[in-house]
Formats: structure tokens, C-alpha cells, sequence
């Protein structure tokens, strides 16, 4: 009895190592022999767009099989994300979004069809793109330390725009008003080119925006960007200096960034191999320099740090939410 029991135990044991064989996704040593397709979770022009045909481009060439950009736009990242996210496991679908379908949809949608932490393999970071604090032109502050002077003399007197409720730039500006000890009114906006309008007509006084968006109006002279929340100034705007320049700190403003994802399950060899290619393409003078020219900065980041990124913002962002009082949809 007690050998026929071990003998069951051990078939058993075969048994079960044999299915998990067959249900987990396996590598192939040959990846990739088919196009693969890489969901951007934007609408086609924008800087996600640029970043995901730029490193499209230079992975087919080092892949040797088509890498196929598909915009799949909507519900601030969500459509696109849900997609890959439920995608099968093999490599042949990847994800280009940004920070906030990862690191602020889980706090703002009650029900998200999707679960950063538990539905993707990260893959890379691959562009970081940093915010610029503007103002209207007539707008008595000529530099940050005169904005914050002005805004504590009048309280909740001046207002800023946001892209909307929820966005990256009004929860920055959310925290950057806790951190200053600042009023400031919130006005939302569907997007960066009604933000700019808003400051170009004077219906907003403030505004975080992004670089490029901003090269007309400051040429023109129609706006003044006070300060940069990067690292570095950047070539689109070399006069403009950055945060910790005007005393502001270089985390004053957390920027968005553009990553690569793939559906959770996906073999970590093929996770390996994309994020070594993706990083050596972003590593390329030609790829920095499209990006840059977007007012992005490549990057290449590990897979842990993406994931680790994620999880961090998940809970800062959450925490901010709730503070804020934004009501989840």
C-alpha cells in the first residue's frame, strides 16, 4: 500500500509538472519568426505616437520581422492598455503607454478592466518628457520666486489650467500648491492645445505644459515659461531654466514618461531581448535626436525599474487623489 501511494504520488507529481509545461508560455529560441504588434494606447501624431514609430522602425531592423504600430486611442490610455492586457502571453503584442494609464487610472476609474501590477511584464522606459511651468504674458510674475510672491499675496486669485481632472499636470500642480503653502484655482481643459488657447486669450494665468507645445507662443511672445521641471534645460527652449535653477527643486514636477509593456505571462527571455533592443535603438544618435526634438528625453530604463516605477507612482498618486478629493469615475 504504501509503495502503490508513493507511486501515485510521484505520477501525480509527473502529471502535474507536465501541465504546467503546456500552460506556461514558452520562448521561442527563433522569437521572433512573425510580425509582431505594438498597441499605442494614443491617437497618432502625439508623443507617444513618435516614440512607439521611432523604436518600431529600428526594431524591425535589428528584429528582421515587420513591427506594426496600431493606435488604439481613448479613455486616457485605457483601450489600449486593456487590449495588451488581455493579449496572449507570446511576445507578439506589446504596449507603448504613458504614466498616467499606469500610475493615476487606478485611482481616478472605480473599475479599471486592467491591473498594473498583476497584468503586465515591464519591459522599458523609453522617453521621459518633463513639464514647463507658463504664464500669460501679462501676468505680473517675470520669474518663479515674483508667481509664488504673487500667489500667496492673492489667494485663490489666480487660476492654472490642466489637461483635466486627474491629469499629470493637475496633480502636479496640486502638490506643488501643498508644497509652496499656495491657492491656486483649478481650471480643466480636454487637452494641451485648449490649455494653450486658455493662456494665449488670458482665461488661465498658469499652466503646465510641454515643451514643444509652448515653442510658437514663446517666440511670439505671447506667453514666458518661468522654469522647466527636468534635470537638464532642453534644446527646444535653452533659455528656460529648470526647477532646481530658480530654487524649485528637481522633483518639483513629476514628468510623464512613455513605456513599453507586454501582457503578464510573457517569457522573460523575450522580455530580455526587447528591452536590450529597444534600449540599443534609444541609445542611437538619430532616435535621441527625433526625440528630442519632441521635448523628449530617451531613456532606456530596466524592466525592474519600470515595475518599480509603477508601483511607486500607483501609491503617490493615490494618495494625492484622495487628498485632492477627485471622486474615481
Amino acid at each position: 500500500m504504501q509503495f502503490s501511494r508513493a507511486l501515485l504520488a510521484a505520477v501525480s507529481l509527473t502529471c502535474s509538472i507536465a501541465v504546467r509545461a503546456q500552460t506556461t508560455p514558452q520562448a521561442d529560441p527563433a522569437y521572433p519568426t512573425r510580425p509582431i504588434t505594438m498597441i499605442v494606447s494614443f491617437p497618432a501624431g502625439a508623443g507617444a505616437d513618435l516614440t512607439a514609430r521611432t523604436v518600431a522602425q529600428k526594431l524591425t531592423e535589428s528584429l528582421g520581422q515587420p513591427v506594426v504600430v496600431d493606435n488604439r486611442a481613448g479613455a486616457n490610455g485605457i483601450l489600449g492598455s486593456t487590449a495588451v492586457a488581455k493579449a496572449a502571453p507570446d511576445g507578439y503584442t506589446i504596449l507603448l503607454t504613458d504614466r498616467g494609464a499606469l500610475g493615476i487610472n487606478p485611482s481616478t476609474y472605480k473599475k479599471l478592466a486592467y491591473d498594473p501590477l498583476k497584468d503586465f511584464e515591464y519591459i522599458t522606459i523609453a522617453a521621459v518628457g518633463p513639464y514647463v511651468l507658463a504664464v500669460k504674458n501679462d501676468l505680473p510674475a517675470k520669474n518663479y520666486e515674483e508667481l509664488l510672491r504673487l500667489a500667496r499675496a492673492k489667494p485663490g486669485a489666480i487660476n492654472y489650467g490642466s489637461f483635466g481632472v486627474g491629469s499629470m499636470p493637475q496633480l502636479n500642480m496640486e502638490a506643488f500648491k501643498a508644497r509652496q503653502g499656495i491657492d491656486l484655482t483649478h481650471v480643466p481643459y480636454k487637452g494641451g492645445a485648449q490649455v494653450v488657447g486658455g493662456l494665449l486669450t488670458g482665461e488661465v494665468d498658469i499652466a503646465l505644459l510641454t515643451a514643444p507645445s509652448l515653442v510658437g507662443p514663446l517666440k511670439s511672445g505671447r506667453v514666458r515659461a518661468l522654469a522647466i521641471g527636468a534635470a537638464k534645460r532642453t534644446a527646444l527652449l535653452p533659455d528656460v531654466p529648470t526647477m532646481t535653477e530658480v530654487g524649485g527643486g528637481d522633483d518639483a514636477f513629476v514628468p510623464t514618461y512613455f513605456g513599453f509593456a507586454a501582457p503578464a505571462g510573457t517569457p522573460r527571455a523575450i522580455v530580455n531581448r526587447l528591452n536590450a533592443e529597444i534600449r540599443k535603438a534609444l541609445a542611437q544618435k538619430d532616435v535621441a535626436e527625433r526625440l528630442a526634438g519632441a521635448g523628449l528625453d530617451a531613456t532606456g530604463s530596466t524592466s525592474e525599474e519600470m515595475a518599480e516605477t509603477v508601483k511607486r507612482d500607483i501609491a503617490r498618486f493615490g494618495a494625492l487623489v484622495k487628498t485632492i478629493g477627485i471622486e474615481p469615475e
